[in-house]
C-alpha cells in the first residue's frame, strides 16, 4: 500500500473497473452481475474528521450498528452533547465513561487514542497526506486500534484506491465463494490472489462485499 490519492471518479472510476474486468474473469463476472458502484456513496454519512472517525470506531467494536450509535451518543451526552476532545476524554472519570456503555478495555483504547493526538504522535492534520503504510504504523500505535481498522480507515476515510484488508472476514469469505475455494483464504493466498488486481484493489473489495451485500459498517 502506497497511494495517497483518492480513487478518482468520473471517468477514473470507468478506466479502474475496466482494468479490473480486464484482469481477472472472476472479479468481470462480479462487476457485471453488480453493475457500477459508487466509491463516494459508500463514504458519505461517515465521520469527516479523522479523529471522530477514530473516536466511533473504538466505541463500535464488536458491536452492532445500533448498539454503538446508542452507546456513542450517551459518551457524547457526558460531554455537552458533542464528541469528547482529546484532552476531555483524559480529564473524564473512567467510571463516567464506563457508566455511558463502554468497556474497561475501550475507555483505554480512547484514552490511548487522546495521548497519541495531544503527543503529536497521531498526526490527524496530516494523514491525508502520508503513504498508506505511515498511516496504518500511527493508527497501529494507539492501543485497540489494529490493521483492520486501518484498513478501513484508509479504504473508507482517506480513498485510498489500493489496499487489501487480509484480515477482514468478510473479503475472505468473499473471495472463498467466488473462486469456488475449498476454504477461506490465508492472508498470503488472499495476496497472491489479489496481486492482479493493483492499483485498484479497494475497489475489488467495494464488489466483494457487495457480492455478500455485507460492507462493512
Amino acid at each position: 500500500m502506497t497511494s495517497t490519492s483518492p480513487e478518482p471518479a468520473g471517468a477514473g472510476a470507468g478506466s479502474a473497473l475496466e482494468a479490473l474486468r480486464a484482469a481477472d474473469p472472476v472479479l468481470r463476472r462480479l462487476i457485471d452481475a453488480i453493475g457500477p458502484l459508487d466509491h463516494e456513496q459508500r463514504r458519505r454519512g461517515r465521520p469527516r474528521d479523522p479523529y471522530g472517525a477514530l473516536l466511533r470506531s473504538i466505541v463500535g467494536q464488536q458491536l452492532s450498528t445500533k448498539a454503538a450509535r446508542s452507546i456513542y451518543t450517551r459518551l457524547t451526552e457526558l460531554f455537552g452533547g458533542r464528541a469528547p476532545a482529546p484532552q476531555d476524554l483524559l480529564e473524564a472519570d473512567p467510571e463516567a465513561l464506563r457508566a455511558a456503555g463502554l468497556s474497561r478495555a475501550k475507555v483505554a483504547y480512547l484514552r490511548s487514542l487522546a495521548e497519541h493526538v495531544l503527543a503529536g504522535e497521531l498526526e490527524l492534520e496530516r494523514l491525508a497526506e502520508l503513504p498508506d503504510e505511515e498511516v496504518s504504523a500511527q493508527l497501529t500505535a494507539v492501543k485497540g486500534l489494529g490493521q483492520w481498522t486501518a484498513d478501513m480507515f484508509l479504504i473508507f476515510h482517506l480513498g485510498r484506491p489500493d489496499v487489501l484488508p487480509v484480515g477482514d472476514l468478510g473479503i475472505r469469505r468473499a473471495v472463498e465463494r467466488a473462486y469456488a475455494l475449498e476454504r477461506p483464504p490465508t492472508p498470503d493466498d488472499l495476496e497472491r490472489i489479489a496481486e492482479p488486481w493493483r492499483p485498484h484493489r479497494s475497489l475489488a473489495c467495494l464488489y466483494l462485499w457487495e457480492s455478500l451485500d455485507n460492507a462493512p459498517a
